[in-house]
């Protein structure tokens, strides 16, 4: 997994590329939880993110608490139809702003 970090006006994107799996989700954790303390406006690109394991959800689930705790705002876009699949089994396409 690649994981680019981008800047548009007060909003920090995560554009991530390959498969989030239990070997990735460490780092994709890590740069999350980074780009928490610079941001309270976090978007998360998954155009290029090709399979999405459960440990993947947990860290978008710690994510979403974490920035609803400081009223900031989580937002997932470019969402392939496979990892939407995924939200939608899980009810993660509820929880999230999908774009």
């Amino acid at each position: 997994m690649t994981i680019e970090r981008t800047t548009e006006n007060a909003s920090l994107t995560l554009v991530l590329s390959g498969e989030l799996t239990a070997m990735t989700a460490p780092q994709f954790g890590e740069a999350v939880k980074t780009a928490l303390t610079e941001t309270d406006n976090l978007v998360l690109d998954f155009k290029d993110v090709e399979y999405l394991a459960s440990a993947g959800l947990r860290v978008l689930l710690e994510a979403k608490n974490l920035m609803n705790s400081k009223n900031g705002k989580l937002r997932v876009r470019n969402v392939s139809k496979v990892v939407m699949q995924v939200f939608e089994i899980t009810g993660f396409s509820d929880l999230l702003d999908l774009e």
